[in-house]
């Protein structure tokens, strides 16, 4: 699907890759709603395209809030006349701690917005999508996704079901002119620690990461470019391409070499 002209929501709009995303697709003249939980990131987002509503319009929503999700459409159309795609962009981590370390509570949360909060936005949306003449869904999981992270099990669960939800989807859709893709990331220069309220990272392990971690002006060209050459499944990153083609190869070998390399980075 070309981005021009089109309506599309993004998720998590107020910074990292989400932020990166709205700008670039302002950029191709789409017109972006721009979702995320802190309305003042969704301004500084709109501020930074020099746009207005008329291109840009921000929503502050809690994606995990089932009737808060069923609502957007409505808004959406009333703003805009129509809404042709949605990226599904936002999301947390969990602490770097084990499962048996981990409360109910935070294995919900970080349930309740990977995966439901994907859900629920793209149940509310794909009636609406069915009545375009073309659509997109965008479904953001994770190379946590695909091969198992000590210490991010919980989240990587949550990523796996957003990947096998978009993958369903697309068998679902691939009749309609619903397109659907599924995006595993890497890592990306984000604040996704900080979002997801665990603070700012120890200095060595902030390090360790910037020097393996995509920017996310990188990562969006490359979401944008799967969207518009309508791509069933794209890796974000080289970690994230050659970690899935390891795990192909050898998924006990591939899982045996994250954990060595998660224990040696201190969190």
């Amino acid at each position: 699907m070309k981005v021009e002209d089109k309506i599309i929501v993004v998720t998590g709009a107020g910074s990292g890759i989400g932020r990166e995303l709205a700008l670039l697709l302002l950029q191709k003249n789409a017109n972006i709603v721009g979702v995320d939980i802190h309305l003042d990131k969704l301004i500084e987002t709109r501020e930074m395209a020099k746009v207005a509503e008329d291109r840009f319009l921000a929503v502050s929503l809690d994606i995990s809030n089932r009737e808060k999700a069923d609502a957007l459409p409505l808004e959406v159309i009333k703003h805009f006349g129509a809404v042709d795609g949605i990226i599904n962009n936002a999301g947390i981590i969990q602490h770097f701690i084990p499962v048996n370390d981990l409360s109910y509570e935070e294995i919900n949360r970080v349930f309740n917005v990977n995966f439901f909060g994907t859900l629920y936005l793209t149940k509310a949306f794909l009636p609406h999508f069915l009545q375009r003449p073309e659509a997109h869904i965008v479904n953001i999981s994770s190379m946590g996704g695909f091969i198992p992270f000590p210490g991010q099990t919980i989240y990587g669960a949550a990523k796996a079901a957003v990947k096998l939800l978009t993958e369903g989807l697309y068998a679902e859709l691939k009749n309609t002119q619903v397109k659907v893709t599924v995006v595993h990331p890497g890592a990306i220069a984000t604040n996704i620690t900080e979002n997801s309220g665990l603070g700012k990272p120890k200095m060595e392990a902030n390090a360790n990461q910037a020097k393996m971690a995509l920017s996310p002006i990188k990562a969006a060209e490359i979401i944008v470019k799967a969207i518009e050459n309508n791509k069933y499944r794209v890796t974000v990153g080289k970690d994230a391409t050659i970690l899935d083609l390891l795990y192909r190869l050898s998924p006990r070998m591939a899982t045996n070499f994250i954990g060595k390399m998660m224990s040696k980075m201190k969190m």
